[in-house]
C-alpha cells in the first residue's frame, strides 16, 4: 500500500468545475485527510468527484470522501466518477449504510401518526401505573418487616423529615390558606348579597374550606415541594452511587429511604391540614367581618352552628391517604433517576405533575364515595 496521503482539489474540467481526489484515504491518514475535507470551499458547486486516481481507501476514507461531497447528509450530493473497480464495493457499503438526515420540510403529519403518539402515551401511562403498583407491593412489605421488628425504624431520618416537611412548611400552607379563605369570602359575599344572603358565607367559606380547599391545597403545595424534595434527594443519590453502596452494604434502601419519608408525611399532612383549615376560615372571617360590618364573635358564633364536625372529618380523613401517594410517587421516581443529572430534572418534573394528579384523582374518588355514603 502507497504512503503517499490522499488529497484532494477542485479543478475546471469541460463541462464545468470538478473535485479530484487521489492518494491513499486511509486511516492512517484520516487526520490530515479531515484538515483538506474542511478546507475544502463550501459554495464549490461541484458537478462531480473524480476518484481515478485513487490509490488506496478504506471505510474512514469512503467516509471523509462522502462528507465532502455531502452523500448522506441531506443536501445536494455530488456523484462519484471512475473509482477503481477493486474499491467499488467498499464504496457503496460505506454510502448505503449511512444515516440519512431528513430534509428540512419534513413528511406533514397525518391523522396515523396522532392515533400512534396517543397509544404510545397511553401505554407509557400503563407502565408506570403497573410500576408504581409494583413499587407500592414492594413498600407494604418493607413495611411489614419494619412493624415484625421495629427496631429497623430510623428515627433520626423520621425526625428530620418531619421538621423538612413540616414544621418547615408551615408559613407558605398558612399563608396560602388564609388567602385562599379571603378570596372565597369576598367572591361569595359578591355572589350572595345580590340574593340578600350575605350571611350564607359563612357557611360558603366554613363547608368549602374544611371539606376541600384545606385539605387539596396543602396536598398540592407538598407534593410540589416536599415530593419533588424527594425526588431530588434520593435522586442525586443514585446519580452518586450511594444507593447501590447501600444494597452493597446489605441494607435495603426502601427501609432507608423510602419508609421514613412516608412515615414522615403521613403524621405532618394531618398537622398542615388542621392549620390551613384554621388559617383559611380565619381568612374567610376578615373578609367576611369587614363586608357584614359584623364581629368577629358574631362570625364564629354563626359558624359554630353550620359546621359540624363531620365537615372537618371529611377534609382530615383524606390527609393520609394523600400524603402517602405524594411521598411514595417522590421515592418512585428518585430512585428511578437514570444517572445523569438531566434525568434527576425529568424525574423530579415527574413527580411532582403525577403527585398532583393521583391527588385530584383520588380527592374525586373521595368525593364519589362520601356522596354515596350521604355523608
Amino acid at each position: 500500500m502507497t504512503d503517499q496521503p490522499g488529497w484532494i482539489k477542485l479543478a475546471q474540467g469541460r463541462e464545468g468545475a470538478v473535485l479530484q481526489a487521489g492518494g491513499a484515504w486511509t486511516i492512517e491518514h484520516a487526520a490530515d485527510l479531515e484538515r483538506t475535507v474542511e478546507s475544502l470551499p463550501k459554495d464549490s458547486a461541484a458537478r462531480a468527484l473524480d476518484l481515478a486516481e485513487i490509490e488506496a481507501i478504506d471505510t474512514a476514507g469512503a467516509w471523509l470522501l462522502a462528507r465532502a461531497t455531502g452523500q448522506g447528509e441531506g443536501g445536494q450530493e455530488i456523484p462519484w466518477q471512475n473509482l477503481p473497480p477493486e474499491f467499488q464495493p467498499l464504496a457503496e457499503r460505506v454510502l448505503t449504510a449511512g444515516p440519512k438526515v431528513l430534509p428540512d420540510k419534513a413528511r406533514p403529519r397525518t391523522m396515523t401518526d396522532w392515533v400512534a403518539d396517543v397509544g404510545a402515551g397511553v401505554d407509557e401511562a400503563l407502565t408506570e401505573t403497573l410500576n408504581l403498583v409494583a413499587f407500592f407491593g414492594e413498600f407494604v412489605l418493607a413495611t411489614g418487616r419494619v412493624i415484625a421488628n421495629p427496631r429497623r425504624f430510623r428515627w433520626t431520618p423520621f425526625l428530620v423529615h418531619v421538621e423538612q416537611t413540616g414544621i418547615n412548611a408551615l408559613p407558605i400552607v398558612g399563608l396560602i390558606s388564609f388567602l385562599v379563605g379571603v378570596v372565597l369570602a369576598y367572591q361569595g359575599a359578591g355572589q350572595l348579597r345580590q340574593f340578600n344572603a350575605l350571611y350564607l358565607t359563612v357557611n360558603l367559606v366554613g363547608i368549602s374550606v374544611l371539606r376541600e380547599m384545606g385539605i387539596l391545597l396543602t396536598a398540592i403545595v407538598i407534593a410540589g415541594r416536599s415530593g419533588s424534595a424527594f425526588t431530588a434527594q434520593i435522586g442525586t443519590m443514585q446519580v452518586s452511587e450511594e444507593v447501590d453502596a447501600l444494597r452493597t452494604m446489605g441494607l435495603d434502601p426502601m427501609e432507608v429511604l423510602v419508609i421514613p419519608r412516608v412515615a414522615a408525611l403521613i403524621v405532618t399532612l394531618p398537622i398542615l391540614t388542621f392549620f390551613a383549615d384554621v388559617m383559611g376560615l380565619l381568612g374567610g372571617g376578615v373578609m367576611y367581618v369587614t363586608l357584614a360590618n359584623e364581629t368577629f364573635g358574631q362570625y364564629v358564633g354563626r359558624l359554630n352552628d353550620v359546621v359540624d364536625a363531620t365537615q372537618f372529618w371529611v377534609g382530615m380523613v383524606k390527609a393520609p391517604v394523600f400524603a402517602m401517594l405524594i411521598a411514595l410517587v417522590g421515592c418512585f421516581e428518585g430512585l428511578r433517576v437514570s444517572g445523569s443529572a438531566e434525568s434527576v430534572g425529568q424525574m423530579t418534573t415527574r413527580s411532582v405533575v403525577e403527585g398532583i394528579f393521583l391527588v385530584i384523582i383520588f380527592d374525586a374518588l373521595f368525593s364519589v364515595l362520601f356522596a354515596i355514603m350521604n355523608i
